[in-house]
């Protein structure tokens, strides 16, 4: 595997990884109704793409296909940490997670961690700041807050 920073012609691939692995990967924690307003399909292209530009973004490789992004802006805000759906527990997300954290420094680290990601980061050091309800397309999605 590989880790290299985020190119604009990666968009499609990582909005189809993230539906993917939103539907795949936690669907043990959330309904079906939660997993499709969180990822319907539909991400603004150009509004990622815009993001992950802005932000600091690492993609994952492996056998020139893309298994995991993550991305971190300038204020130490990890917005996005996504692995493919068949590349679970490959130390994909440790690895994008440790490059996103160095890039940070010393400054805390934030997230808004899913039922799902939450042990992942409390094993990372993150500790729970607060559980909180979130909105999309009118159905609740519980999520946790967490620093480092």
């Amino acid at each position: 595997m590989q880790l290299r920073e985020y190119i604009p012609s990666d968009v499609d691939q990582l909005a189809e990884l993230f539906y993917q692995t939103v539907h795949s990967v936690n669907g043990k924690d959330y309904s079906t109704e939660q997993l499709h307003a969180w990822a319907n399909g539909e991400v603004d292209l150009q509004e990622w793409n815009r993001s992950f530009l802005e932000h600091y973004t690492v993609v994952a490789v492996e056998n020139d296909r893309i298994v995991g992004f993550g991305d971190i802006d300038e204020s130490g805000y990890l917005d996005r940490l996504y692995v493919h759906k068949d590349h679970q527990r490959e130390g994909i997300a440790s690895a994008i997670c440790d490059k996103l954290e160095r890039q940070a420094g010393k400054q805390t680290i934030t997230t808004h961690a899913s039922i799902t990601a939450r042990p992942f980061f409390e094993h990372r050091g993150y500790r729970v700041i607060r559980q909180q309800k979130v909105v999309r397309s009118g159905i609740e999605l519980t999520n946790y807050v967490m620093e480092k």
